[in-house]
C-alpha cells in the first residue's frame, strides 16, 4: 500500500491538527426566553433552559460572557391579557421585547443582540401572522413586521430575525429599516424554516403554540429541496444580511445546498425538539451526552453553517473550555 489513511488518525495532537471543521463559541448564537418580572422558571420540555423575569436576565447575560458567548437571540413570553387579534403588543414602544432589548444593551453594549420578528407571540391565535377568518394575511402582518423591526432597532437591536414566513416580509423590512436610517441594524432571515414537529418544546416555552390548524400554509413542506434555494435566494436579493435554514440536524443536506448556493453567512437553529431528545437520551444513558453535544453542532458546522443557534451553547462552551 501507498496510501495509510489511519497515519493521520494515530495521535488525538494529529487529529486535531488536521481537523476539517471547527467551531468556536463566537460562532454560536444562544436564544435567551425573556419574561416579566423576577422568576427564574426552568422550561419543563426543556431541561436545563430557562425564562428570566427581566429583572433577573442580567446576571446570565453576565454568566454568557464568561463562557465567551457574546450573541443572543432574544423571544419573550407575552401575558395572555396583553393578547388580541392585531398583535398590537408587538408595537408596544414600553412592551417587555422593547425594554428587555434597551436594557441589555445598555448595559452590556459588547452583546450582539438579535431579536424574533414575528407575530405568534402576540397572537391569540398562535400565528405568526394576523388571523381573519382562518386565514393568516401575508400583506397586512408583513406591514407590522416592518414597523416591529424598526422599533427594535429604535431600542438596540444589532439584528432583527424574521422567523414568520411571508412572503415579501425581507423587502419590506430593509425599506423600512433604510427609511428610517437604521442602516446599521442587520437582517437574519429564516429564509428555509420547515414545518417541523420538532418546534414543540419552544412552544411550550412560550404559550406560542397555534391555537387552531397548523403552520404548512406558510412555513416549508420538509419534502422540498429546491424550494429552499428560492426561498433564500430571494431573501438575499430583497436584503437579508444572514440566512437561516431551520430546523438544522435534520436538514443538514438543506444547509449544503444554501451554502453552495450563496455568497452571504449562513446560520442554522439547533432546534428545542433536537436539544430535548439529546438531553433525554442522556438522562436515560442511551448517548454520552457531551459527546453527543460535540458531534450534532460538528455535524450542522460540517455541512455548512457558518453560525449555529443553539441551547447547547453554555454547555459547548463549558466542554471545550475543559478539554484545553
Amino acid at each position: 500500500m501507498n496510501k495509510r489513511y489511519r497515519t493521520l488518525r494515530k495521535t488525538e495532537i494529529i487529529r486535531e491538527m488536521i481537523a476539517e471543521t471547527t467551531i468556536s463559541p463566537a460562532q454560536l448564537i444562544l436564544p435567551l426566553f425573556v419574561s416579566e418580572g423576577t422568576e427564574k422558571t426552568e422550561i419543563s420540555s426543556m431541561p436545563g433552559i430557562f425564562r428570566y423575569g427581566l429583572e433577573n436576565v442580567y446576571g446570565e447575560i453576565e454568566n454568557l460572557l464568561t463562557l465567551n458567548l457574546n450573541t443572543v437571540l432574544l423571544f419573550t413570553k407575552v401575558e395572555d391579557s396583553k393578547k388580541d387579534n392585531l398583535c398590537s403588543e408587538a408595537l408596544n414602544e414600553n412592551g417587555l421585547m422593547a425594554r428587555a432589548i434597551f436594557n441589555i444593551k445598555k448595559r452590556f453594549p459588547e452583546i450582539t443582540v438579535m431579536t424574533d420578528i414575528a407575530l405568534d407571540p402576540f397572537s391569540p391565535d398562535g400565528h405568526d401572522g394576523l388571523v381573519k377568518d382562518g386565514e393568516i394575511l401575508n400583506d397586512k402582518t408583513v406591514e407590522i413586521l416592518a414597523k416591529m423591526s424598526v422599533l427594535h432597532a429604535s431600542k438596540g437591536a444589532d439584528f432583527v430575525a424574521p422567523s414568520d414566513m411571508m412572503d415579501g416580509r425581507i423587502s419590506a423590512i430593509r425599506v423600512a429599516l433604510e427609511k428610517n436610517r437604521f442602516t446599521k441594524t442587520g437582517i437574519m432571515s429564516y429564509s428555509a424554516k420547515y414545518a417541523s414537529c420538532f418546534y414543540e418544546p419552544f412552544r411550550s416555552a412560550l404559550d406560542s403554540a397555534p391555537g387552531f390548524g397548523d403552520k404548512k400554509t406558510y412555513q416549508m413542506d420538509y419534502r422540498n429541496r429546491v424550494e429552499a434555494i428560492k426561498e433564500t435566494l430571494l431573501d438575499i436579493e430583497e436584503g437579508a444580511d444572514i440566512v437561516m435554514v431551520k430546523p438544522a440536524g435534520y436538514y443538514l443536506d438543506i444547509i449544503r445546498e444554501v451554502k453552495n448556493a450563496v455568497n452571504v453567512p449562513v446560520a442554522a437553529y439547533q432546534v428545542s425538539g433536537e436539544y430535548s431528545m439529546i438531553k433525554a437520551s442522556a438522562k436515560m444513558g442511551w448517548v454520552n451526552e457531551e459527546l453527543a453535544i460535540l458531534e450534532s453542532l460538528t455535524s450542522i458546522k460540517r455541512a455548512g453553517a457558518d453560525i449555529i443557534a443553539t441551547y447547547f451553547a453554555k454547555d459547548f462552551s463549558r466542554i471545550i473550555n475543559k478539554n484545553i
